[in-house]
């Protein structure tokens, strides 16, 4: 085996979720929900070598498959990501993500005085734009902080 390969047990069942870009892999965790306490199986490999990307982050997902709702949000972090859908220890899926025009319920606005930020009960929509988001309610516009608008609350 080299250097440059990567030593990581294949899964059974579940979602790996590759070409992440690198450093994300802890925000591509958030977005799925999964801590210390979810109970699920989960590998990472962080800033390993890609022909493809220089550096790429890597995260295995034992027994779970996303929802397209996960898959669009990741799109946002990762737009390079490939989504491989593993069942038997063969991978029966392969797709690259593609970003969606609008994510609904998972992104919280930075604006205070936004109508989602407030008690009311309105989900979250961003417009998804070639640099980044806007929310729909009252148009604030990110571009560097994404990860830090996912709502895993």
């Amino acid at each position: 085996m080299s250097d440059r390969e990567l030593r990581v047990s294949k899964i059974r069942n579940g979602t790996v979720v590759d070409h992440i870009t690198a450093g994300q892999a802890l925000n591509v965790l958030a977005i799925l929900g999964i801590d210390a306490d979810s109970g699920e199986t989960v590998s990472v490999g962080m800033r390993v070598p890609s022909d493809r990307l220089g550096s790429k982050d890597i995260v295995k997902v034992e027994g779970r498959e996303l929802s397209q709702d996960e898959v669009d949000v990741l799109s946002l972090i990762a737009p390079a990501a490939t989504i491989n859908i593993v069942r038997e220890f063969d991978v029966v899926e392969k797709h690259r993500v593609e970003r969606p025009t609008e994510v609904v319920g998972v992104l919280s606005c930075p604006n205070r005085h936004c109508i989602t930020t407030e008690d009311e009960p309105v989900e979250s929509r961003f417009d998804v734009l070639d640099d980044g988001i806007r929310c729909a309610y009252c148009d604030t516009i990110v571009r560097d902080s994404i990860p830090e608008q996912i709502d895993v609350a």
